[in-house]
């Protein structure tokens, strides 16, 4: 199963939905209403307008660390950015991302509150969707990390029996994009989840549009039609249904 899931509602995003459209992919798009350190976001228009394809998500009201405020601004963050999206969107909106990942259990149990019905995570390494709907994890940033990101990430993540052959693959490639493909068909040889995150103004910046069209083109040639999921999608059918999850391998 392949799902990919867009952070930080820039402009930027409506490029990377196309490249998505283009090959028949799904995902979800993670915004905030504003942006507290400053980049731009997707006015409402164009947040309507990507919502008439993709699964749009909540990133808070104004792209906070929730765990850098306290429990009420923390609440307001959380509840608030819903608010305003399900009525702009005129329908629900059930995914909701931790900023910068950061976060504490308080705000996981916010999210639950704020009825939710899962929220993702920046844990990385993964070829499931995990066992905690409320802490979805991926497997894989759009984005060229040193090995050493990769270490930490492993080290204050946990779970690290399931992640050991993420890790092992992600040290074992210093090139990102090799490392990427390597990542991606052990998902499919193992029949496991890839899930790809990243932010569009990252993908600007490393000028890096070509390296995501061929890699879409790639996982469209090898994920069937049925297994393309949004980030919702694959919380109904590995979380909420998790008779239909598959065991993937554990060794490289």
């Amino acid at each position: 199963m392949f799902t990919c899931s867009i952070d930080d509602g820039h402009p930027s995003d409506l490029k990377t939905a196309e490249l998505l459209s283009k090959h028949g992919l799904s995902g979800t798009f993670f915004v905030p209403i504003r942006n507290c350190e400053g980049d731009a976001v997707l006015p409402d228009e164009e947040i309507r307008e990507l919502g008439r394809r993709f699964e749009i998500g909540s990133h808070t009201m104004d792209h906070r660390y929730l765990k850098m405020v306290d429990i009420w601004h923390a609440y307001h963050q959380i509840m608030d950015g819903k608010k305003y999206l399900e009525d702009l969107l005129g329908r629900p909106v059930n995914g909701f991302c931790y900023p910068g990942g950061r976060y504490r259990q308080r705000d996981v149990e916010l999210v639950h509150a704020c009825r939710f019905t899962y929220a993702r995570t920046t844990m990385n390494l993964c070829f499931s969707a995990g066992k905690r709907p409320y802490e979805m994890p991926t497997t894989l940033q759009f984005y060229p990390h040193d090995r050493s990101v990769y270490i930490r990430n492993f080290g204050g993540s946990g779970n690290w029996i399931e992640r050991a052959a993420g890790l092992q693959m992600a040290l074992q490639h210093g090139d990102w994009i090799k490392r990427l493909y390597a990542m991606f068909d052990y998902a499919v040889r193992n029949r496991g989840v890839f899930h790809l995150w990243g932010h569009s103004k990252q993908f600007d910046e490393l000028n890096a549009w070509k390296q995501l069209d061929d890699f879409f083109a790639h996982v469209a040639q090898h994920v069937a039609v049925r297994d393309r999921l949004s980030n919702e999608e694959l919380a109904i059918r590995s979380l909420w249904m998790p008779e239909t999850r598959t065991p993937v391998a554990e060794s490289v």
